[in-house]
């Protein structure tokens, strides 16, 4: 028997109550049954996307995407805390991730979409590593709600992912006016000018990061993790331990911390040291060649020839091979 119209509000208002308290597997049932006698609803459909997102980045899968995106000494995430479990399927998201974008899709027929809508849209591109649509949709939104200091945040992600590092500090120095001493967009800064050469700011910005989170009990490692990185570039290991031991404190089960830290102790020649930081590392991310890679000649310097044959061999056999991301901070 086809439900009253009031049975159906009903229905919907349960959908919305339920996304609210994140009980998304409940909304999306709800919200389902609705569509069957309302498919002409856009805020069926808008909802129906929403939910399909939620429950992608429930699993953090946004983040380990920004994340296996991004290059070389910049490739960590910046978000709070540490996850020792591995992610979800990153397929199985980009499949949710192209639902969520058919219900965004189907609910535009029949109404325009918010700002909000917009931004979860731009977010399903991320996932679907189609940055300029992202770049897009994140862009128009900010064109209608240009207070939003996340959409700025995630703009400036984006243009980071696309090696477009001016128009990142742009973005993230807008998400600053507007939500200040965020301590992610101010590592994110820094990430940028360090992507331009500008070393120097990119100092100053992870150093202010760390600053404004130094009375917190919560930190984010990101700006350690970062600024670490960066001195080992600039071929100044010593200053780079200190920094990155507080990073293995604040996130001990995230193994480019312990990476970053095995390679400041190879160079200082602290060899017993680097063997247990790179040791710790493989153990968190055993699927990643290079950790293997950098492992095998400090067991070499050791003396100790068989383990850096072990590792010289499992680095070549996992080159050859597609490593899974790193386990992202969250």
């Amino acid at each position: 028997m086809a439900q009253s119209a009031a049975q159906q509000e009903d229905l919907l208002s349960d959908a919305k109550s339920l996304f609210q308290q994140n009980k998304f597997s409940e909304a999306d049932r709800a919200v389902r049954q609705y569509l069957k006698d309302q498919p002409d609803s856009a805020d069926g459909h808008f909802l129906l996307g929403h939910i399909l997102f939620r429950e992608i980045q429930a699993h953090a899968m946004l983040e380990a995407q920004f994340q296996s995106q991004a290059h070389g000494p910049m490739r960590s995430a910046r978000t709070m805390g540490s996850n020792p479990s591995p992610t979800p399927d990153l397929t199985a998201a980009q499949e949710m991730a192209k639902a969520s974008l058919a219900e965004f899709t189907a609910g535009a027929r029949f109404h325009d979409p918010s700002a909000d809508d917009l931004k979860t849209v731009a977010l399903d591109y991320v996932l679907l590593v189609d940055y300029p649509d992202a770049d897009k949709w994140l862009a128009k939104m900010l064109e209608w709600a240009p207070n939003d200091s996340d959409g700025w945040y995630y703009l400036g992600r984006t243009k980071y992912n696309e090696n477009r590092f001016a128009e990142a500090i742009s973005a993230f120095q807008k998400c600053l006016k507007l939500d200040p001493q965020n301590v992610k967009a101010e590592d994110n800064l820094g990430l940028s000018f360090a992507g331009l050469g500008r070393h120097e700011e990119a100092t100053a910005a992870y150093k202010q990061a760390i600053t404004w989170q130094a009375q917190l009990l919560a930190k984010n490692p990101g700006p350690y993790i970062d600024l670490g990185s960066l001195l080992i570039d600039e071929n100044r290991p010593q200053d780079a331990v200190p920094v990155l031991l507080q990073a293995v404190e604040i996130a001990p089960r995230d193994s480019r911390t312990h990476e970053l830290l095995g390679k400041a102790y190879t160079r200082t020649e602290e060899f017993p040291k680097a063997q247990v930081e790179l040791e710790k590392a493989i153990e968190l991310s055993p699927q990643i060649p290079n950790l293997h890679c950098m492992l095998a000649p400090v067991y070499r310097k050791q003396g100790l020839a068989e383990k850096a044959k072990a590792e010289y061999d499992r680095c070549a056999a996992l080159t050859g091979t597609h490593s899974t991301p790193e386990t992202p901070r969250q």
